[in-house]
C-alpha cells in the first residue's frame, strides 16, 4: 500500500491481545499462542517502522497479569528471556533502539540483567524506538514518576512551580513524544491501564483479529482508519465546520 498518501503516526502503541484465545480456539495450550504472537511482533515490527514510524510501544505484559496462572506467567518470563538474544539480533538488524517500561519488582535478576543488556547493546540507534512495556500498568508508572519529582523537589534539583506537562514526561518511564494511534486487537475495547498519560490523545483502533493474526494487511487497514481521523486535539477545525 502507497502510505506517501496516508497520515502516518510518530507513536503507535500496540495492546497485544488475545494470543491466548487464538491458541484455545485452535485445541493449542495458551503458552503456544504467546509463543506465536512473539513471532508475529518480530515480523509486524519491522513492516510498521519501514513506513517511518518511529517509536512504537507495545503492552506484552501488566503489571496485573500476575494474577494469571503460574504455568502462564512462567512461560511469560521464560519466553522474553530466552527470546532476548533473538531480539538483540533483530534490532541490530533493523538498527532499532529497544528500551523497557515497566517495574523491576516481580521479576528475576536474569530477565532484569537482559533487558539491561538489551538496553544498552541498542543504544546507539536513534532512527527507531521500540518502547517494550513489560511488568508495566499505566497507574504504576504516574506514581513512580510522582515519587522521583519529590525526591528531586526536596533535593532541591527541581522547582515545582516550574513542573509542568513537558518536565512530567522526562520522569516517566521513558521520554517518548504523545501516542497518535492506539490498536488494540482482538476486540476488547479498554485501555486496561496502558500508557494513560501518554493515550490522551490517541487515536484509538480495536480490530477484533486476535493478535497472531494481526499482519501487514492488518496494520494497513489501521492506517487508513487513522488517516480518516480529524485530530482536533480539544480544539474544533472552524473551516471544516462552516464549509
Amino acid at each position: 500500500m502507497d502510505y506517501s498518501k496516508l497520515k502516518v503516526p510518530n507513536h503507535v502503541a500496540i495492546i497485544v491481545d488475545g494470543n491466548g484465545r487464538w491458541a484455545t480456539e485452535k485445541g493449542m495450550s495458551r503458552s503456544e499462542g504467546h509463543q506465536q504472537g512473539f513471532l508475529n511482533l518480530k515480523k509486524l515490527l519491522a513492516y510498521m517502522f519501514s513506513k517511518n514510524i518511529k517509536y512504537i510501544s507495545a503492552y506484552l505484559f501488566s503489571t496485573e497479569n500476575f494474577k494469571r496462572s503460574k504455568v502462564e506467567v512462567n512461560f511469560l518470563m521464560n519466553l522474553l528471556t530466552g527470546q532476548l538474544t533473538e531480539i538483540l539480533e533483530f534490532c541490530h538488524q533493523e538498527k532499532i533502539k529497544a528500551v523497557f517500561s515497566g517495574r523491576k519488582e516481580n521479576l528475576s535478576k536474569k530477565v532484569v540483567e537482559a533487558m539491561e543488556k538489551i538496553e544498552q547493546d541498542t543504544s546507539k540507534y536513534q532512527e527507531k524506538i521500540f518502547n517494550i512495556c513489560f511488568n508495566y500498568g499505566g497507574h504504576a508508572e504516574i506514581i513512580d514518576a510522582t515519587k522521583k519529582i519529590v525526591k528531586d523537589v526536596q533535593a532541591g534539583k527541581l522547582d515545582m512551580n516550574k513542573l509542568d506537562e513537558e518536565t512530567f514526561n522526562h520522569y516517566l518511564y521513558q521520554d517518548l513524544p504523545p501516542v497518535d494511534l492506539m490498536i488494540r486487537t482482538s476486540g476488547e475495547q479498554r485501555l486496561s491501564n496502558f500508557m494513560l498519560w501518554q493515550n490522551s490523545y490517541a487515536e484509538f483502533y480495536f480490530p477484533k483479529t486476535y493478535f497472531p493474526d494481526f499482519d501487514e494487511n492488518e496494520f494497513d487497514q489501521a492506517i487508513l482508519e487513522y488517516t480518516k481521523r480529524d485530530r482536533r486535539f480539544g480544539g474544533i477545525d472552524y473551516a471544516k465546520k462552516n464549509h
